[in-house]
Protein backbone atom coordinates (compact mmCIF):
# COMPACT_ATOMS: atom_id res chain seq x y z
CA UNK A 1 0.00 0.00 0.00
CA UNK A 2 2.93 2.30 0.71
CA UNK A 3 4.56 1.86 -2.53
CA UNK A 4 1.26 2.51 -4.49
CA UNK A 5 0.56 5.84 -2.33
CA UNK A 6 3.79 6.76 -3.24
CA UNK A 7 3.57 6.19 -7.05
CA UNK A 8 0.42 8.04 -6.84
CA UNK A 9 2.29 10.71 -5.18
CA UNK A 10 4.98 10.70 -7.73
CA UNK A 11 2.67 10.51 -11.08
CA UNK A 12 0.72 13.62 -8.91
CA UNK A 13 3.71 15.63 -8.90
CA UNK A 14 4.52 15.13 -12.29
CA UNK A 15 0.92 15.90 -13.32
CA UNK A 16 1.46 19.08 -10.69
CA UNK A 17 4.66 19.90 -12.51
CA UNK A 18 3.53 19.59 -16.10
CA UNK A 19 0.03 21.45 -15.08
CA UNK A 20 2.45 24.07 -13.65
CA UNK A 21 4.31 24.45 -16.55
CA UNK A 22 0.98 25.57 -18.74
CA UNK A 23 0.02 28.55 -17.36
CA UNK A 24 4.04 29.98 -17.77
CA UNK A 25 3.45 29.82 -21.48
CA UNK A 26 0.28 31.11 -21.26
CA UNK A 27 1.69 33.89 -19.82
CA UNK A 28 4.30 34.26 -21.83
CA UNK A 29 2.50 34.29 -25.35
CA UNK A 30 -0.65 36.70 -23.52
CA UNK A 31 1.46 38.90 -21.48
CA UNK A 32 4.51 39.42 -23.77
CA UNK A 33 2.77 41.27 -26.45
CA UNK A 34 1.30 43.54 -24.00
CA UNK A 35 4.56 44.37 -22.12
CA UNK A 36 6.17 45.51 -25.69
CA UNK A 37 3.14 47.70 -26.37
CA UNK A 38 1.48 45.43 -28.91
CA UNK A 39 -2.66 45.68 -28.78
CA UNK A 40 -4.67 42.83 -29.14
CA UNK A 41 -7.74 44.00 -29.87
CA UNK A 42 -6.33 46.63 -32.57
CA UNK A 43 -5.16 46.12 -36.05
CA UNK A 44 -1.77 47.72 -37.31
CA UNK A 45 -1.81 51.00 -38.53
CA UNK A 46 -0.19 53.65 -40.52
CA UNK A 47 -0.87 57.20 -40.16
CA UNK A 48 0.71 59.36 -42.81
CA UNK A 49 0.27 62.87 -43.85
CA UNK A 50 2.23 64.50 -47.12
CA UNK A 51 1.87 68.28 -48.69
CA UNK A 52 2.37 68.31 -51.82
CA UNK A 53 2.19 71.60 -54.04
CA UNK A 54 -0.13 70.60 -57.26
CA UNK A 55 -3.33 71.02 -57.97
CA UNK A 56 -5.61 68.41 -55.86
CA UNK A 57 -7.10 66.64 -59.26
CA UNK A 58 -3.92 66.68 -60.20
CA UNK A 59 -2.52 64.76 -57.10
CA UNK A 60 -5.51 62.17 -56.75
CA UNK A 61 -5.27 60.96 -60.61
CA UNK A 62 -1.17 60.64 -59.70
CA UNK A 63 -2.27 58.34 -56.99
CA UNK A 64 -4.47 56.18 -58.64
CA UNK A 65 -1.85 55.79 -61.60
CA UNK A 66 -1.04 52.15 -62.35
CA UNK A 67 1.51 53.61 -64.67
CA UNK A 68 3.50 55.54 -61.32
CA UNK A 69 3.01 52.86 -59.14
CA UNK A 70 5.00 50.77 -61.12
CA UNK A 71 7.61 53.50 -61.07
CA UNK A 72 7.27 54.10 -57.59
CA UNK A 73 7.46 50.49 -57.19
CA UNK A 74 10.60 49.54 -59.35
CA UNK A 75 13.11 48.75 -56.73
CA UNK A 76 10.68 45.73 -55.91
CA UNK A 77 10.33 45.26 -59.62
CA UNK A 78 6.23 45.12 -59.35
CA UNK A 79 3.99 43.99 -62.15
CA UNK A 80 0.89 43.40 -62.91
CA UNK A 81 -0.37 40.09 -63.83
CA UNK A 82 -4.68 40.64 -63.61
CA UNK A 83 -6.81 43.18 -63.41
CA UNK A 84 -6.31 46.89 -64.27
CA UNK A 85 -2.69 46.86 -66.54
CA UNK A 86 -2.66 50.67 -66.82
CA UNK A 87 -4.10 54.04 -66.48
CA UNK A 88 -6.32 54.87 -63.66
CA UNK A 89 -7.82 52.55 -61.59
CA UNK A 90 -11.62 53.77 -60.77
CA UNK A 91 -14.26 52.35 -58.23
CA UNK A 92 -15.20 48.71 -58.98
CA UNK A 93 -12.12 47.57 -60.22
CA UNK A 94 -9.14 45.32 -59.24
CA UNK A 95 -5.23 44.78 -60.25
CA UNK A 96 -3.22 42.12 -59.36
CA UNK A 97 0.20 43.18 -58.52
CA UNK A 98 3.43 40.40 -58.59
CA UNK A 99 6.52 41.37 -56.53
CA UNK A 100 9.53 39.91 -54.53
CA UNK A 101 8.76 41.35 -50.97
CA UNK A 102 10.63 39.83 -47.81
CA UNK A 103 12.66 36.88 -49.86
CA UNK A 104 9.64 35.84 -51.40
CA UNK A 105 7.83 36.38 -54.80
CA UNK A 106 4.30 37.74 -53.64
CA UNK A 107 0.86 38.27 -55.62
CA UNK A 108 -1.77 40.46 -53.97
CA UNK A 109 -5.15 41.88 -55.48
CA UNK A 110 -6.79 44.55 -54.32
CA UNK A 111 -10.10 46.24 -55.20
CA UNK A 112 -11.01 49.96 -55.18
CA UNK A 113 -14.19 49.95 -52.46
CA UNK A 114 -15.27 53.17 -53.03
CA UNK A 115 -14.09 56.20 -54.87
CA UNK A 116 -15.34 60.13 -54.54
CA UNK A 117 -13.30 62.10 -56.93
CA UNK A 118 -10.84 64.03 -55.93
CA UNK A 119 -12.00 63.85 -52.21
CA UNK A 120 -10.91 60.31 -51.89
CA UNK A 121 -10.96 56.45 -52.76
CA UNK A 122 -10.29 53.44 -50.72
CA UNK A 123 -8.92 49.92 -51.75
CA UNK A 124 -8.58 46.83 -49.67
CA UNK A 125 -6.97 43.23 -50.41
CA UNK A 126 -9.01 40.35 -51.88
CA UNK A 127 -6.44 38.09 -51.97
CA UNK A 128 -2.65 38.06 -50.54
CA UNK A 129 -0.60 37.32 -47.74
CA UNK A 130 -2.18 39.63 -45.37
CA UNK A 131 -5.26 38.30 -42.95
CA UNK A 132 -6.82 42.13 -44.20
CA UNK A 133 -5.69 44.79 -45.46
CA UNK A 134 -7.40 48.05 -45.73
CA UNK A 135 -5.85 51.40 -47.07
CA UNK A 136 -7.78 55.05 -47.56
CA UNK A 137 -6.40 57.37 -49.28
CA UNK A 138 -7.74 61.10 -48.75
CA UNK A 139 -6.77 64.82 -50.28
CA UNK A 140 -7.66 68.11 -49.01
CA UNK A 141 -6.97 71.19 -51.04
CA UNK A 142 -4.80 73.90 -49.72
CA UNK A 143 -4.15 77.66 -51.47
CA UNK A 144 -0.54 76.15 -52.09
CA UNK A 145 -1.26 72.65 -52.84
CA UNK A 146 -2.64 69.50 -51.45
CA UNK A 147 -2.28 67.39 -47.76
CA UNK A 148 -2.16 63.76 -49.19
CA UNK A 149 -3.56 61.73 -45.82
CA UNK A 150 -2.66 57.68 -45.94
CA UNK A 151 -4.55 55.88 -43.28
CA UNK A 152 -4.20 52.24 -43.26
CA UNK A 153 -4.73 49.06 -41.66
CA UNK A 154 -3.71 45.84 -41.70
CA UNK A 155 -3.37 42.44 -40.12
CA UNK A 156 -1.51 39.99 -40.87
CA UNK A 157 -1.83 35.82 -40.27
CA UNK A 158 -0.46 33.66 -37.47
CA UNK A 159 -2.18 35.13 -34.79
CA UNK A 160 -0.17 36.26 -31.61
CA UNK A 161 3.33 35.88 -34.02
CA UNK A 162 1.88 37.80 -37.06
CA UNK A 163 0.89 40.71 -34.35
CA UNK A 164 4.64 40.66 -33.20
CA UNK A 165 6.11 40.99 -36.55
CA UNK A 166 3.45 43.66 -37.56
CA UNK A 167 5.29 45.68 -34.19
CA UNK A 168 8.63 45.02 -34.89
CA UNK A 169 9.37 44.56 -38.82
CA UNK A 170 6.34 44.67 -40.87
CA UNK A 171 4.63 47.95 -40.00
CA UNK A 172 8.15 50.08 -40.28
CA UNK A 173 7.86 47.99 -44.40
CA UNK A 174 5.07 49.06 -44.85
CA UNK A 175 5.55 52.94 -43.95
CA UNK A 176 8.83 52.95 -46.05
CA UNK A 177 7.12 51.71 -49.26
CA UNK A 178 4.42 54.38 -48.64
CA UNK A 179 7.07 56.74 -48.02
CA UNK A 180 8.73 55.77 -51.04
CA UNK A 181 5.69 55.95 -53.16
CA UNK A 182 4.21 59.37 -52.09
CA UNK A 183 7.81 60.92 -52.78
CA UNK A 184 7.70 59.45 -56.25
CA UNK A 185 3.87 61.02 -56.43
CA UNK A 186 5.19 64.45 -55.24
CA UNK A 187 8.21 64.71 -57.74
CA UNK A 188 6.17 64.20 -60.52
CA UNK A 189 2.87 66.09 -59.58
CA UNK A 190 5.15 69.65 -58.62
CA UNK A 191 7.26 68.89 -61.77
CA UNK A 192 6.57 68.39 -65.02
CA UNK A 193 6.67 64.45 -65.30
CA UNK A 194 3.03 64.76 -64.25
CA UNK A 195 2.11 65.12 -67.86
CA UNK A 196 3.78 61.75 -69.30
CA UNK A 197 1.30 59.93 -66.67
CA UNK A 198 -2.26 61.86 -67.19
CA UNK A 199 -1.68 63.25 -71.27
CA UNK A 200 -2.42 60.64 -73.49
Amino acid sequence: MLNEALDIDVIDVKKNSINKKEPCVEIIINFFPIAIGINYQKMASIHLTTFIAAPVERVFDLSRSINLHKVSTADTHEKVVDGRMNGLINEGETVTWQAKHLYKERRFTSKVTSMNRPVSFTDEMIKGDFKSFHHEHHFKPTDNGTIVIDVLEFESPYGIVGKILNHFYLKNYLEQLLLKRNGVIKEYAEGMKWKAILIN
